[in-house]
């Protein structure tokens, strides 16, 4: 009887921590969303910037700086770092790989097959510069045009780091804290999702004690990866709801929390 009673004491010690690092890693809470919004659009400024604000939520902004509503509203995106929100850097003009399915946009000037390394590297650092010059930060976060990583076979990213605190790729997944990689956060895409499909992956970060990066284009318009706007305010009011279980956050917050808490528990 001794025996089994040192044996379960044995297991509970061993599995407790565990599960209370998990329980705890977001500040307390059940898990983490970062909401993110990308290619510097009119719609960011005209439906999602005021919805956020009349919430108290916070968001990240992954600005393309040669964007048309960058060049024609400066002003309106200057306002946004003031209102708490992050600008991050999403390139100078968007260059993606082009000369493959579904990429016939892509200009052969913004061909990712026509730069190199050291063009990109550039571009990256000139858009950090321009963004400083928006919000006075020099703290960063990154996010991959069209979920591209490379020139040809080299990683452009691993040049770039001391450049960021972190990246966001493009795939719908989401891990707990200890297995995120910050120069490959994964996120969850909305192409034209339903509440109750955006409602499930909260659901499902809430369940698992992950981080959830929801990743959107177009809100009621400008861009075919759209979220109406309906069903973006019925997203965002649900997650203002579970507030108390949700450590809502920009990516750059929530990046130098996980790199904190892994540098903590050696990760």
């Amino acid at each position: 009887m001794k025996k089994l009673l040192f044996v379960a004491c044995f297991i509970c010690s061993f599995f407790h921590p565990v599960q209370a690092q998990n329980k705890l890693a977001w500040k307390g809470k059940k898990c983490a969303v970062v909401l993110t919004y990308d290619d510097a659009i009119d719609q960011h400024l005209d439906n999602a910037a005021p919805l956020l604000d009349s919430l108290g939520l916070k968001a990240t902004f992954y600005v393309t700086a040669f964007s048309q509503s960058v060049q024609k509203r400066l002003t309106d995106w200057k306002k946004l770092p003031l209102k708490g929100h992050e600008l991050g850097n999403h390139t100078l003009f968007h260059p993606c790989v082009g000369k493959t399915p579904g990429r016939e946009w892509v200009s052969n000037e913004n061909d990712l097959n026509n730069y190199t390394v050291q063009r990109m590297e550039n571009e990256m650092r000139m858009t950090n510069l321009f963004l400083q010059s928006l919000d006075g930060k020099t703290k960063r976060t990154f996010a991959f045009t069209c979920g591209d990583m490379k020139v040809a076979d080299s990683a452009f990213m691993n040049g770039m780091k001391k450049d960021f605190v972190a990246a966001r790729a493009v795939r719908n997944e989401m891990h707990q804290i200890a297995a995120i990689d910050l120069y490959n956060v994964d996120c969850y895409m909305v192409n034209n999702n339903s509440f109750e499909e955006m409602k499930s992956w909260v659901d499902k970060a809430t369940q698992t004690n992950s981080l959830l990066v929801i990743l959107f284009h177009g809100v009621g318009g400008g861009n075919s990866l759209n979220v109406t706007i309906e069903n973006h305010r019925k997203i965002l009011r649900y997650i203002k709801q579970k507030e108390k279980e949700i450590y809502v956050a920009p990516m750059l917050n929530v990046a130098e929390h996980i790199s904190q808490w892994q540098k903590a528990n050696h990760q």
